[in-house]
């Protein structure tokens, strides 16, 4: 932390507290219509009192010649009047009549998670009378902690759903599916799906596996469909959450609810409880050949070909219909082994995105970060003093450098226009200290929790915040897996690098010859790489009791001179470091050509004791989670607020603040947002979150580095 000055260090320390922001949030207004048997645009528009060219700016699927489909549903604009005519189909309902009437209220107050779908569901009354008697609703957001009136109607009487009105249903997106495909399934219009889900992204049209959406029930269905659905006995273990249950049975927590009210009567699911839950469904379809696209408006040949980087002849070749053109809404095939290029999930390619251009700035985000900065072990006033802890203390120094880089993170995304509520609160790197402050905390309330450092304190928070689906994203790398559904990690993995650097060297290596220089503790990774290349050579390295050595004559007899050597070094001792890249730049000259490898870059090769200029002229190459430079306007962004150079602690911090409050400003789900978003890069670090087996989200992303001319340079993937 040295390379920050001490006063920035003092004012970081100083400037711990409660940070926060208010804005207000708007929703648009919308009703739709349910199209009849002999109905046609000029008529529905004359029966709201609107135009047909305002219907086709809110329906851009139509055309002022298409034949109206019954059952189709269409945006109508918010300006237009209520509907002459009585008893169509629509989502909002005004007429009040002595019948409706309720005969009273009761008092419901938000929790988190909720939607309106839900409480309507939960009171069996419809969205829109819920927003009748709650006008709030009309302009805002639903919000946690907001008090709703509930009307309650007289025994027998059932006002919903009202004559004509459009009954929905919660539809669970399947593999491979857009939000084409799903609006043709329903017959209605794109546009209308996305009415219906307002929570869905304006900027992209990416719909993950699993994922609920609201649609209009199907015609002719009934609950007949229910019970045609295969039951199960669950017995509800130790630890189990709605949100895990809900993940495992592929069912949206309301729905368990529903089928199981006694968890509502008894407070929570609780250990033991015999639960009726759906017979678990089919795993997802297996890899085929092909992963699918979807057509955007106005892409041509010459810009889809262009975008996906696949020649016209093979696109034609999988998708024979293209041939009389592009149509926006088209899922086209395309090979697999072509789209090694593209960003894909659940088997749908991405389009081009950007986070930074796709925030919604009615998102407030409330974080909560929890750091070691040790306060009730240093004193303030004490400007020497406080200096010598934090040199000695190596989890001050990573608190600090994260923290100054995360306020840097908040003031640039103040910049963006959203505003952001923190809590930053001291855990004194204590876990009894972090089990007292959870007791106080009123964790439901927090968007995400940044922190702690240490494992068990992680492991800590984790498992409060997974009784509320809070998500928990831990800064830095932890020492073993903890089960914990809540939890990312946004530090790549060990496991994730070795394959990155395997995976790469694999599309390289053409001619090279493979050998493998490895200590015992490292037995794992001499396998792996012999799985991926099992020609590789074995050089054998000496390890006795105070001594390890490379016999450099039977190094030198199993080199190439026709071929490139590319050698692995697998170890976690400086000493063996430095000894064999000595050794190996002795060895490399014009007619024995070498370049060095390791599957993990740790404190070994990072030692002082170990000649950068060999590293450089061996070309050495590793994976890493961080790459080494920084950019420009982030350093003098970080110098204009602490007058210091940024460590990498500094810069990893402004990375994961910018990349966690981003997605936060998307969807305040941090969950959905990782299933949605693909890679994204910031200043020294890059985020791509992919879902584990009931332990948490993991950051899959990672470079490739070389040393080359004394400088460490970032190699782009094939």
């Amino acid at each position: 932390m040295g390379i920050i000055m001490r006063f920035a260090q003092h004012w970081i320390l100083l400037g711990i507290l409660l940070l926060a922001f208010g804005c207000k949030a708007k929703a648009q207004q919308f009703r739709t219509h349910a199209v009849k048997q002999g109905e046609t645009l000029e008529s529905v528009a004359q029966q709201y009192q609107v135009s047909t060219q305002e219907i086709l700016r809110f329906n851009k699927e139509l055309t002022p010649d298409t034949a109206l489909r019954p059952n189709t549903i269409i945006v109508i604009p918010s300006s237009g009047a209520q509907p002459v005519a009585s008893g169509q189909q629509q989502t909002r309902v005004t007429d009040t009549t002595e019948i409706d009437k309720p005969i009273g209220f009761q008092s419901h107050r938000v929790r988190r998670k909720e939607t309106l779908y839900s409480i309507s569901r939960r009171y069996e009354v419809s969205e829109d009378r819920l927003k009748r008697y709650n006008p709030d609703l009309y302009s805002g957001s639903l919000q946690k902690g907001m008090m709703l009136r509930i009307p309650r109607y007289a025994p027998g009487t059932s006002p919903d759903p009202e004559a004509g009105e459009i009954e929905l249903i919660s539809y669970k997106v399947q593999p491979r599916e857009t939000r084409w495909s799903i609006a043709h399934k329903f017959k209605i219009t794109v546009d209308s799906l996305v009415k219906l889900n307002p929570e869905l992204p304006d900027n992209t049209s990416y719909l993950a596996a699993g994922q609920e959406l609201k649609l209009p029930k199907p015609a002719g269905s009934d609950i007949m469909e229910e019970a045609a659905i295969l039951y199960t006995s669950f017995t509800v273990p130790p630890k189990q959450t709605l949100y895990s249950l809900s993940q495992e049975y592929g069912i949206s927590r309301e729905e368990i609810l529903r089928l199981n009210p006694e968890i509502v009567e008894q407070g929570g699911l609780k250990e033991g409880m015999v639960l009726r839950l759906p017979e678990k469904q089919p795993e997802s379809l297996p890899e085929s050949e092909y992963v699918f696209y979807e057509v955007r408006p106005k892409q041509t040949q010459y810009s889809l070909t262009r975008q996906l980087g696949i020649g016209y002849a093979d696109l034609l070749n999988a998708n024979p219909e293209i041939a009389s053109g592009l149509k926006a809404g088209m899922v086209l095939q395309i090979p697999r082994d072509k789209a090694m290029n593209l960003e894909v999930k659940n088997d749908l390619v991405l389009p081009p995105f950007s986070l930074k251009d796709s925030i919604n700035t009615e998102n407030i985000p409330r974080v909560l970060v929890l750091l070691p900065f040790r306060l009730d072990r240093l004193d303030l006033d004490d400007d020497e003093g406080t200096q010598k802890r934090i040199e000695q203390n190596n989890a001050l120094q990573y608190s600090l450098g994260l923290y100054s880089g995360f306020l840097v993170a908040l003031d640039s995304i103040a910049e963006l226009g959203v505003s952001v509520d923190v809590k930053t609160l001291d855990t004194e790197l204590s876990t009894e200290h972090v089990q007292n402050l959870m007791l106080r905390e009123d964790l439901g309330a927090y968007s995400a929790i940044l922190g702690p450092l240490s494992q068990e304190s992680i492991k800590e928070v984790a498992s409060k915040a997974s009784e509320l689906n809070v998500p928990v994203v831990a800064p830095l790398p932890i020492g073993q897996e903890i089960p914990m559904e809540n939890l990312f990690y946004s530090f790549t993995p060990e496991a994730r690098l070795r394959t990155h650097m395997l995976d790469f060297v694999k599309e390289q290596v053409n001619d090279e010859k493979i050998l493998i220089i490895s200590d015992q503790k490292n037995q794992d990774a001499e396998m792996q790489i012999l799985e991926t290349f099992p020609a590789a050579t074995l050089v054998e390295l000496r390890e006795e009791e105070e001594n390890i050595s490379l016999d450099l004559e039977v190094l030198v007899s199993q080199l190439s001179q026709e071929a490139e050597n590319w050698i692995f070094v697998e170890t976690d001792d400086f000493k063996i470091a430095s000894s064999v890249s000595s050794i190996l730049n002795s060895a490399n000259s014009d007619t024995t050509q070498i370049r060095m490898l390791t599957t993990h870059r740790n404190k070994a090769f990072e030692n002082d004791v170990i000649s950068v200029p060999h590293l450089s002229k061996l070309k050495f190459t590793f994976p890493s989670v961080t790459r080494e430079s920084t950019t420009a306007a982030f350093a003098r962004r970080y110098r204009r607020r602490f007058s210091g150079e940024p460590d990498r602690y500094a810069v990893r911090g402004f990375d994961l603040g910018m990349d966690m409050l981003l997605r936060l400003a998307y969807d305040l789900d941090l969950f959905k947002v990782a299933d949605q978003i693909g890679e994204v890069t910031y200043t020294g670090n890059k985020f791509n979150y992919w879902k584990g087996w009931q332990t948490g989200y993991y950051n899959t992303a990672s470079y490739i580095l070389m040393y080359e001319d004394l400088q460490i340079k970032e190699l782009k993937d094939p």
